[in-house]
């Protein structure tokens, strides 16, 4: 199988993004991340025209899907490398958009983190399950991080108040287990007030979190249980 990679390139964070076309060839299936793999171990990338490139930037840690590091774009649609195969012809590689660019593949969402920090997604005391907050605790704690719910958002840009799926998740897993008056308050502002409910994250998820369940839930937790108690 003949597979032309067309990659946005980028060599740093200030440089300028330039399109370049890489040949791979492979007998037996492959992900995108085992190609990627296989061609920065050849003693010299080279392009389509046979001029000596550098290694393509890009990020991997399990190559199992359960670390989110290589999302991104590929042909247009938002995934995970090592869980999308490669299809002979042009296959065109590009970072997300919605975070900074370090270089090549490899973008900035330390966004993500800094987020969970700001609604204070930690726990505060020993948690006490049941059958119910344990199952919506499981479903939340599958959460990559990977970003690509933010891309996808309509309400989410770099640097927003909103928050978006990437912290409601996780902030959903603690809802079920805990009362968090400053998790409450945070998902109120951060979450709640910032989505427009299209649900463009539900079908996203590389996960497959069932994303519309727990937002429905937190928000019974953190703002429906809050509005009614203002009214007493």
């Amino acid at each position: 199988m003949k597979v032309i990679f067309e990659i946005l390139r980028q060599k740093d964070p200030n440089g300028s993004p330039y399109w370049q076309k890489i040949p791979y060839q492979t007998e037996t299936p492959a992900t995108v991340a085992t190609a990627l793999n296989e061609l920065n171990a050849q003693p010299v990338l080279k392009d389509l025209d046979g001029n000596p490139v550098d290694p393509v930037r890009w990020e991997c840690s399990c190559l199992q899907k359960k670390c989110g590091a290589c999302a991104m774009r590929i042909n247009g649609r938002l995934c995970l490398a090592c869980d999308t195969m490669v299809q002979p012809g042009t296959m065109k590689l590009e970072p997300l958009i919605k975070f900074p660019t370090v270089a090549d593949l490899i973008v900035d969402r330390s966004a993500l983190y800094e987020n969970l920090k700001a609604m204070h997604v930690y726990r505060e005391s020993d948690l006490q399950y049941d059958t119910e907050t344990n199952e919506t605790a499981q479903k939340a704690s599958r959460c990559l991080q990977c970003g690509c719910c933010l891309e996808i958002c309509p309400n989410y840009y770099g640097g927003s108040v909103f928050a978006g799926a990437a912290s409601m998740v996780p902030a959903a897993r603690l809802l079920s287990l805990q009362e968090n008056t400053d998790l409450e308050k945070a998902y109120r502002k951060r979450v709640y007030e910032g989505c427009g409910k299209s649900l463009a994250c539900h079908n996203i998820c590389p996960a497959g979190i069932p994303i519309e369940d727990l937002l429905v839930k937190s928000n019974r937790k953190a703002v429906w249980k809050f509005r009614r108690g203002k009214k007493r």
